[in-house]
């Protein structure tokens, strides 16, 4: 198999277990195991440790409100301000350092070191409810429930201006290589592929009008990094106070 070769610290296991969960992509699309490699190809590969990895430092002093703990998983609050895993070996205040340290057994829990046990990401700047898995198999299982879609992802956002509702954007989405620090929308085929630009879909469900703008409830059940802040800026109607994409 192409990637257990090209990774050994993969197994065959696991590498079945991310092409099934759609964390393998080829050319920005999904692919079944049964795909074979063309020359050209571009493959990528979420949730993965990269050539440098280590383990969240655990922090006892950051307080974690917990909404739901099981045998198998928990449900915490992370509040806004708080980064959901470090970005450097030893950083304290972070969401995955309250965790280790309340429930060690996540160590080594899912795709990165770093982020241990945990199944999907919120910005810095972003308040919300977050799963964790406190054993792989509950990781895998429920991580596959995220990309099937069986687990629903709702956000409440204040955006400039009167955002239109219901509304769908599915604009793909890649890294920009003008400032790696933000995503941006590809519209053109040609960049979709240039860029490894990746599927996105944001669901506007309802918009109510306030003050400078409007509070709107979204859906985004494989939100990636920036999804809604640049979906919803390449429409018009970044979030408010967004320094990055121009609310």
């Amino acid at each position: 198999m192409f990637l257990a070769r090209r990774i050994p610290e993969l197994s065959r296991a696991r590498a079945k277990v991310l092409i099934a969960t759609g964390e393998v992509r080829v050319d920005g699309r999904r692919v079944k195991k049964s795909y074979a490699l063309k020359a050209g190809d571009r493959v990528t590969l979420e949730g993965m440790p990269g050539a440098v990895d280590f383990d969240a430092t655990p922090d006892p002093g950051l307080a974690l409100e917990v909404l739901l703990e099981t045998d198998s998983y928990v449900v915490v609050d992370k509040p806004a301000g708080v980064p959901s895993h470090p970005l450097r070996a030893g950083e304290l205040g972070t969401l995955a350092g309250a965790l280790v340290a309340r429930y060690p057994e996540m160590r080594g829990v899912g795709y990165r070191k770093r982020e241990p046990g945990i199944l999907h990401r919120l910005d810095t700047g972003t308040s919300g409810v977050m799963l964790a898995a406190r054993d792989q198999q509950t990781f895998d299982e429920l991580r596959r429930m995220l990309q099937a879609g069986e687990i629903e992802k709702r956000y409440l956002a204040r955006c400039v201006g009167v955002v239109p509702a219901p509304l769908v954007i599915d604009t793909p989405i890649a890294t920009d290589p003008r400032d790696r620090r933000k995503v941006r929308v590809c519209t053109d085929p040609r960049e979709v592929k240039r860029l490894g630009a990746q599927s996105a879909s944001t669901e506007v469900l309802s918009s109510t009008p306030a003050e400078n703008g409007s509070l709107v409830e979204l859906r985004a059940n494989n939100a990636r990094r920036h999804q809604i802040r640049v979906h919803l800026a390449s429409i018009g109607h970044p979030l408010l106070g967004d320094p990055l994409y121009g609310g």
